[in-house]
């Protein structure tokens, strides 16, 4: 049978897409052209995506009127948090230690929480 074998876009709507684009370059490092940021397969054995529905009613997205959440897997996210902290992105509750990674949430440019994540060897 013909299955879905990952995720390939993630698509929203946003008011302003090139100062969207601009403050994602600028505080996450994301390389960015007129359509987005494109990540390629690495050899990577932590990198993996995951496609999660949640509850309706759950809060771990931000706002009830928050539909989805982005995160972005980060190579240091204790450094990140910092040097977003002091250009004032709003960090959003404590950075979370699990045994598959660690966890951070900031707010983005449009107001819409993203998680970050440095993931932890999964060997």
């Amino acid at each position: 049978m013909a299955k879905a074998i990952g995720i390939g876009s993630i698509f929203f709507k946003v008011a302003d897409p090139a100062a969207t684009r601009a403050w994602y370059a600028e505080h996450l490092g994301l390389a960015v052209d007129d359509y987005g940021a494109t990540f390629a397969p690495d050899a990577d054995p932590k990198a993996q995506t995951i496609w999660s529905p949640f509850n309706r009613d759950t809060d771990y997205l931000g706002p009830r009127t928050q539909d989805f959440m982005v995160n972005f897997r980060v190579d240091d996210l204790g450094a990140l948090l910092a040097a977003l902290a002091e250009k004032g992105i709003r960090c959003v509750g404590e950075p979370l230690d699990e045994s598959y990674g660690k966890f951070g949430w900031i707010i983005d440019c449009d107001g819409r929480k993203i998680e970050l994540c440095e993931p932890k060897s999964l060997g």
